[in-house]
């Protein structure tokens, strides 16, 4: 040991070398990764505002007020009118208006059974006397059936008008509504007015019988 160096002097002497070696070597290593490695650049992230378009509100529409409540009607007051001391209405009697100058009175018998249908008012109107007189109508109208439209299974409706005595008798016919055959039409309105058994009540004008015209429906089913 006495002529030789000791291996911590010699660590010592080579600590230097090694300082300075390995601070260039570092020097180089960072000089070369800034000179050959690929450049970095942050990405743009700027933005732009577009300009909204302002809309103009529309006009302020004005609401108008509900309409007044419907007042009541007023309350009538009676009120007692003047009357004129000089007003006089004279008396009737028959001695001044005789019965030779009234207008005859109309025959209920014939009012309204000219040829052609007429509305008369009335209360009750004419009809069938009961159930009975209904079924022998359409006893009447199956017997008279029109031969080939029955074999046809040909089938219709009639409306006929009759006048109706104020008796119950059925005085005229007249054909109101069409079935659209003419055989069809010619047995309604015959069969109304002579068919055996079919009575009929008159029409009444307040407590009065009357002849009037009724339209009465006819409907033809074969079977």
């Amino acid at each position: 040991m006495a002529g030789g160096v000791s291996a911590n002097e010699d660590f010592k002497r080579s600590s230097s070398v090694w300082l300075w070696g390995s601070i260039s070597a570092a020097t180089v290593v960072h000089f070369l990764i800034f000179a050959f490695f690929p450049s970095m650049f942050a990405p743009d992230v700027s933005f732009s505002v577009e300009d909204i378009p302002i809309v103009d509100l529309p006009p302020e529409v004005e609401i108008p007020p509900p309409p007044e409540a419907i007042k009541r009607p007023a309350t009538p007051v009676i009120s007692e009118a003047p009357i004129d001391d000089e007003f006089t209405m004279e008396d009737i009697t028959f001695e001044a208006n005789p019965v030779d100058n009234l207008p005859p009175p109309p025959d209920a018998s014939g009012e309204g059974s000219g040829d052609a249908p007429i509305w008369v008012p009335r209360d009750v109107n004419p009809g069938f006397r009961d159930e009975r007189s209904r079924n022998a109508m359409r006893v009447c109208l199956e017997k008279h059936y029109p031969p080939l439209l029955r074999d046809a299974g040909i089938g219709g409706d009639v409306i006929v008008w009759a006048f109706v005595e104020e008796t119950g008798e059925v005085l005229k016919t007249q054909l109101n509504k069409s079935s659209g055959h003419p055989a069809m039409d010619e047995v309604a309105v015959e069969q109304v007015r002579v068919c055996p058994g079919a009575e009929f009540s008159p029409g009444m004008v307040g407590d009065n019988p009357t002849g009037l015209w009724v339209a009465l429906p006819i409907k033809f089913t074969p079977k």
